[in-house]
């Protein structure tokens, strides 16, 4: 029921957006409407009867562009990282999410990045650009190494896509661990419980020293970093 209210709200909220995208893209207006979506996604936690524990935060630097990477155990983790993360993270999406009508118009607005899954070049091209809106405007992006959501509640292999964006862009990595999300809203349901999330925060990894070569050297130690934070 509280994720239905939930749904019904966004639906409204959706329109209110389309409004304001409508009011703030001739002027270039992208953090005010970031902002407004920050709020939307806000609401979340108090309707679906969810708490957050929150630790390590204060280790980000507000001003400093980083790569997020988290363990992917629920559809709740992007929008409860959208919100905690202190910065105005962008993400890097497949491109089918881009045609949600006013959805996908607002993403592309504020720097998020579509990406085709299918072929190397697609993959190339959105690294490139996302390293580009890192360079020219200050972006901090969030990545899933993963790839996608985990089905047994354990960690997967780690991909190599977020950590090209990292050595591209020079931005350290700057690790996260999600745990009870898996319980609340595991792949495969649709209504969320109930329940208590905690979110961990690393110190960052810088990136020098690191290149194509020795990257499977980096992409053990941020995902050693995330796992630490996990029950046994």
């Amino acid at each position: 029921m509280r994720t239905i209210l939930l749904a019904l709200i966004y639906v409204v909220l959706i329109f209110v957006l389309l409004v304001f995208l409508l009011i703030f893209w001739p002027f270039g207006l992208r953090e005010p409407l970031f902002r407004l979506s920050k709020w939307a996604i806000s609401l979340a936690p108090g309707i679906l009867g969810i708490k957050v524990k929150i630790a390590g935060r204060d280790m980000i630097d507000k001003e400093t562009p980083y790569i997020f990477m988290s363990n992917h155990l629920s559809f709740l983790d992007g929008p409860l990282l959208f919100l905690l993360i202190p910065q105005s993270i962008r993400v890097i999406l497949k491109k089918e999410v881009f045609r949600i009508p006013v959805v996908g118009q607002g993403m592309r607005f504020v720097g998020f990045v579509p990406v085709d899954r299918k072929g190397v070049r697609g993959g190339k091209k959105s690294i490139d650009r996302a390293a580009q809106l890192m360079r020219e405007r200050g972006y901090s992006y969030l990545m899933f190494p993963e790839g996608t959501r985990s089905r047994d509640g354990r960690t997967q292999a780690f991909k190599r896509g977020g950590f090209f964006l990292a050595l591209e862009s020079g931005a350290a990595v700057a690790p996260i661990t999600i745990r009870g999300t898996y319980e609340l809203m595991p792949r495969g349901t649709i209504f969320a419980r109930r329940g208590k999330i905690d979110v961990l925060f690393h110190p960052p990894v810088p990136v020098k020293g690191y290149d194509q070569n020795n990257m499977q050297t980096l992409i053990d130690k941020v995902k050693g970093i995330i796992v630490s934070g996990l029950p046994a």
